[in-house]
């Protein structure tokens, strides 16, 4: 492969995930010698926004190692059905574009998903659903090898106690590589309450790019997170293992050739409410 057609294919990298969030409300301690009030129940539909230090999906920087601005919407339904909906930046689809000479245009990365969860047994769970990514007027269809960037996945996960083990599978071409419907990626994490609203998120994943071997690849992250008033503060260690190919990063920027899946602290704050 040429270094023009690796520096293109570099950046068809993944974008991001959104995470379902419901926020609990506790009830006040009752008087001893009043009835206890019943506890409020939780609303349905909750919202997030964040900011942070650089957007990593699966690994890969979806920003060119820059911040971005994100948020979103979910609504659970007590069925356990769920629909929700997640925005953010990004700018690996303006740089692809550019370096073909493409008149580029996506600056923005809209998902829709929904899906089901469900009870097996005591401390285990399982969520099945589809996500839709949607780059609006994206115009990798126009890129010669390439496809159209947006990309829909159905997933499903098991989760025993602290520990979900998940896998996505692409009904359509993945992230703008053509010819790569039926990739699959493979994630196993987990969530440790350590201290008073502290958390300890270890996790690793494959990402198998179909008929586009050098770059699958495996990532991982460990973060620690804490919980400031409603606001979720959280630091963490990214990295990957993609391959070097005739010299080039397999996921390097077309813009400045940096590594978008190198080792790097990203940090955040996020509100859900």
């Amino acid at each position: 492969m040429n270094k023009a057609l690796l520096a293109l294919a570099s950046t068809l990298a993944v974008a991001a995930l959104p995470q379902l969030a419901q926020a609990q409300v506790a009830a006040p301690a009752p008087a001893a010698s009043a009835p206890a009030p019943a506890a409020p129940e939780a609303s349905p539909l909750s919202f997030n926004v964040s900011l942070t230090s650089d957007y990593r999906y699966r690994g890969i920087s979806q920003t060119r190692l820059k911040p971005a601005i994100q948020g979103g919407a979910d609504y659970a339904f007590a069925s356990g059905f769920y629909v929700g909906t997640w925005a953010s930046t990004i700018k690996w689809i303006k740089d692809a574009e550019n370096a073909a000479g493409v008149d580029a245009k996506g600056s923005v990365e809209w998902d829709l998903y929904g899906g089901y969860k469900g009870e097996i047994a005591k401390d285990l769970t399982y969520d099945v659903g589809v996500l839709a990514y949607v780059y609006p007027s994206n115009k990798f269809a126009d890129i010669p090898g390439a496809a159209n960037a947006n990309t829909t996945e159905i997933y499903g996960a098991l989760t025993y106690g602290p520990a979900t083990l998940k896998y996505s599978h692409s009904v359509t071409n993945l992230f703008g590589f053509a010819d790569s419907k039926n990739s699959g990626y493979l994630d196993l994490s987990a969530t440790f309450e350590v201290g008073p609203a502290i958390q300890l998120i270890p996790h690793v994943g494959y990402q198998r790019v179909a008929h586009y071997s050098d770059f699958s690849y495996t990532d991982y992250s460990f973060t620690v997170g804490k919980d400031f008033s409603g606001f979720f503060l959280s630091a963490a260690i990214v990295g990957t293992d993609t391959k070097t190919i005739n010299g080039v990063r397999a996921y390097a920027s077309p813009a400045n050739g940096k590594d978008l899946g190198k080792a790097a602290l990203v940090v955040a704050v996020k509100k859900t409410f």
